[in-house]
């Protein structure tokens, strides 16, 4: 097994994933004018990626434990690759809900099998799992400059589709020709945590991670779909501007990627990086949310994608997998099952929000981004405390 030839490979499959999560809402205007339909039913389409991660998550993460990796991370590049290649020509509402909702599954068996290949890979499996986020953050940063080229151009959204799809051809072939690690091999690092608790805190980190689950994709997905469309609307920044503080939050989201990166393999504590992050996510959206001034806004986007999404996620995914080191397709599985259920209800929420202001919609953030503060806390401290009852 060539190590880091596989990774390379998965890396860039979760290039193409950055560009996943956020290419139907980067295109929300020309897919409105295409379906000839408001921008809210956009919205509703947008939710079907949810339905797919909500079907999908829990039994593919099952089923990779016993089939293997390499199968379901085929399944979700050959899903992604229908989803880009069908939305780019579709044009039926119905049809393209049904492409939103392959585009859930495609993400639910890329990370049914890529976040357990790279904890089997070895002991420094778990800090390699934080740096997919960092390439989920170049695609992020990368998509929304090419749609602004191809919108000042005045040329086809359609490319940027294909863009993707052209792509992911290419990997497919590459990864097939990797071998993949055993599965399901424990080691050291997923048995420190379980030596130091007690069943009930484990019960009280177990919901606090179920919940965080859910917060830390709702928070994420929130701002990427509004923040651009708010800006706008609510303080008149210009259509480069704001598309500029989506790729800030990117670029803020990778460098935290490589801070994280280097203060895990340095030893620091997991959980305090999961409380102090959220804090800061917190107080960076704030000013998003209610600073007018364009530097300010800047150095807030950027401050938010540090702090939420710069790995804290895959943080909260490999202190969940050393609670269960047994069954960590399961794990992955039921974690980003609770971040379907904000990809599924998240759009829906703020597509009724938006019809009064779209406002409501990305401060509704601000809501979900303290309740994330909140199961992290409690994740912490029930984890503090069980050292303490030993």
């Amino acid at each position: 097994m060539n190590k880091r030839q596989l990774s390379l490979s998965l890396y860039i499959n979760y290039f193409i994933h950055g560009f996943g999560m956020i290419i139907l809402t980067q295109n929300m205007q020309a897919l409105s004018h295409h379906w000839q339909t408001p921008l809210a039913t956009v919205s509703y389409v947008v939710s079907g990626n949810g339905i797919g991660r909500l079907l999908a998550y829990f039994v593919l993460g099952n089923l990779s434990d016993y089939f293997g990796r390499k199968i379901f991370i085929n399944v979700g590049m050959i899903s992604y690759f229908t989803f880009f290649v069908g939305m780019a020509f579709v044009k039926n509402i119905q049809v393209a809900y049904m492409f939103s909702i392959l585009s859930g599954v495609a993400a639910s068996a890329l990370d049914s099998g890529t976040y357990t290949t790279f904890v089997e890979m070895g002991k420094r499996g778990g800090s390699s799992n934080i740096l997919l986020k960092a390439f989920i953050s170049i695609g992020e940063f990368i998509l929304p400059l090419i749609i602004s080229n191809l919108e000042s151009r005045q040329m086809w959204y359609g490319w940027s589709f294909i863009l993707a799809a052209a792509i992911l051809v290419i990997n497919f072939v590459f990864l097939n020709l990797q071998t993949f690690p055993e599965r399901n091999l424990d080691d050291y690092e997923t048995k420190v945590v379980n030596e130091n608790l007690t069943k009930k805190s484990k019960a009280l980190a177990t919901v606090g991670l179920l919940g965080y689950g859910y917060t830390s994709m709702a928070v994420m997905i929130l701002y990427t779909q509004w923040i651009s469309l708010f800006v706008r609307k609510t303080f008149g920044f210009s259509q480069s501007l704001s598309h500029w503080l989506l790729s800030l939050y990117s670029v803020g989201s990778i460098t935290g990627v490589i801070l994280i990166f280097l203060l895990l393999r340095q030893g620091v504590a997991e959980t305090k990086l999961l409380v102090s992050l959220n804090a800061l996510s917190l107080l960076a959206l704030f000013v998003v949310c209610y600073s007018s001034v364009p530097f300010i806004s800047m150095s807030a986007a950027f401050l938010f994608g540090f702090s939420a999404a710069g790995g804290v996620l895959q943080i909260g995914l490999n202190l969940f997998i050393k609670l269960y080191p047994h069954i960590k397709g399961r794990i992955t599985g039921s974690f980003f099952t609770f971040g379907s259920f904000a990809a599924f209800s998240i759009p829906i929420i703020t597509g009724w929000l938006s019809k009064k202001s779209v406002a409501n919609a990305i401060r509704f953030d601000l809501v979900v981004c303290a309740l994330g503060l909140f199961f992290v806390s409690l994740t912490a401290w029930a984890l503090r405390n069980s050292k303490k009852e030993q």
